[in-house]
C-alpha cells in the first residue's frame, strides 16, 4: 500500500542530496507537476523556481487560474508568454509525434533561458510512470513520445530531476491530498496540451475552436456529475477532426468542421474504458456546441472506443 509520508520522508533528503543548487521546475498547474513543484519546494525552498508556459495551447482560463494557485500554495513562481514561438514552430506540422518533439524541444529551450536568468543547473518534471513506459525504449515499442520523455532534445544542458517517476497517477493523487493540492482530483491534461487534440495543423483559430469545446464538455460533464446523473469521467474532453461535412443553420448550407468528445473511466491511465454518457448529457453537449459554434462547427461524435485498443488522447 502506498504510504504519501513515507514518500515524502524519504524523497526530501533525496531531493537535498541531489540538488546542490538552484533548480527550475516546469509545472503546468496539473496534478503531476503541481505535486512535484510543492515537493522539491519543501525540499529546497526558494532554490527553486516554478516556471509555469503560456503555450497559447492551454485550456480556458489556465494561465490565471494556475497563477492564483502557485501563489496559494506560496511556491515561487514565473508565468511566460511563448505563445508565438510555439505556434511558429508548429506551423504546417500534422504528424503527432513530430508536434510532441517539437513541443518538448520548445518548453527545454524555454526552460533553459529561464534557468541561465535565475542561475539554475536543474530541471525538475513531473514525469510518471506512464510517460515513460509509453514513450518506449529499447525494449518497448513507443506508443506515444510525452513530451518530457521521448519529447526531450539530445542536447539538453540541465540536469534532470524526476521526483515521481516511479508513482502512478492514483498514487501521485494521494500524494496530492497529503500535500493539500487544490488540483489533487482534476482531470489529466497532457503536456503538448490542445496541440494533440487538433487532429491536423495547429493554428491558433483552431486552438480557440478546440479550447472552447473543451471547455463546454468539462462544464456538461461536471454539471452532470454533481447533479447526480451520471459519474465524473476520469478524463473527458473535446478533439478537433480534419474533416468538414455539410450541415444546416436555418435554412443556409454550412460546411463546417467537427468535434468528437472523449471521456473515459481509468484508475492510473494504462488501460480505460469509455463512459457511458447518458444520451441526453451528449445531447446538450452537441446542442451547445453547434450553437455557441455555429461558425465553425456543424457535427459532434462520441468516441466509444476503450484502451486498448485506442490510447485516451486521440494523438
Amino acid at each position: 500500500m502506498f504510504d504519501p509520508q513515507e514518500f515524502v520522508e524519504e524523497m526530501l533528503p533525496q531531493l537535498r542530496d541531489s540538488i546542490k543548487g538552484k533548480a527550475i521546475i516546469a509545472c503546468s498547474g496539473g496534478v503531476d507537476s503541481t505535486v512535484a513543484a510543492v515537493l522539491v519546494s519543501k525540499a529546497i525552498g526558494e532554490r527553486l523556481l516554478t516556471v509555469y508556459v503560456d503555450t497559447g495551447l492551454m485550456r480556458k482560463g489556465e494561465t490565471a487560474a494556475v497563477d492564483k494557485m502557485l501563489s496559494r500554495l506560496k511556491v515561487n513562481h514565473k508565468i511566460v508568454d511563448a505563445s508565438d514561438e510555439f505556434f511558429d514552430a508548429l506551423k504546417g506540422v500534422v504528424d503527432p509525434e513530430r508536434k510532441r518533439k517539437i513541443i518538448g524541444e520548445r518548453f527545454i529551450r524555454v526552460f533553459e533561458r529561464e534557468a541561465k536568468h535565475f542561475h539554475a543547473e536543474y530541471l525538475v518534471q513531473g514525469t510518471i510512470a506512464p510517460d515513460w513506459i509509453e514513450s518506449g525504449d529499447a525494449t518497448r515499442d513507443t506508443i506515444k513520445s510525452h513530451h518530457n520523455v521521448g519529447g526531450l532534445p539530445e542536447d539538453i544542458k540541465l540536469k534532470l530531476v524526476e521526483p515521481l517517476r516511479d508513482l502512478y497517477k492514483d498514487e501521485v493523487r494521494k500524494m496530492a491530498r497529503h500535500l493539500g493540492v487544490e488540483v489533487s482530483e482534476r482531470q489529466p491534461f497532457p503536456g503538448p496540451a490542445l496541440a494533440i487534440r487538433i487532429m491536423g495543423p495547429v493554428t491558433r483559430e483552431d486552438a480557440d475552436i478546440v479550447r472552447e469545446a473543451c471547455d463546454i464538455v468539462e462544464e456538461e460533464l461536471e454539471k452532470a456529475a454533481k447533479e447526480g446523473r451520471m459519474e465524473l469521467p476520469w478524463q473527458y474532453f473535446a478533439v478537433l477532426l480534419p474533416v468538414q461535412s455539410v450541415g444546416v443553420h436555418g435554412d443556409n448550407r454550412v460546411y463546417g468542421k467537427t468535434i468528437a468528445i472523449r471521456a473515459v473511466q481509468s484508475i492510473d491511465g494504462m488501460s480505460a474504458a469509455y463512459s457511458k454518457v447518458p444520451h441526453e448529457v451528449l445531447e446538450h453537449i452537441s446542442v451547445r456546441i453547434t450553437n455557441e459554434m455555429k461558425r465553425n462547427v456543424n457535427r459532434v461524435v462520441y468516441d466509444i472506443t476503450n484502451k486498448p485498443p485506442a490510447t485516451i488522447e486521440w494523438e
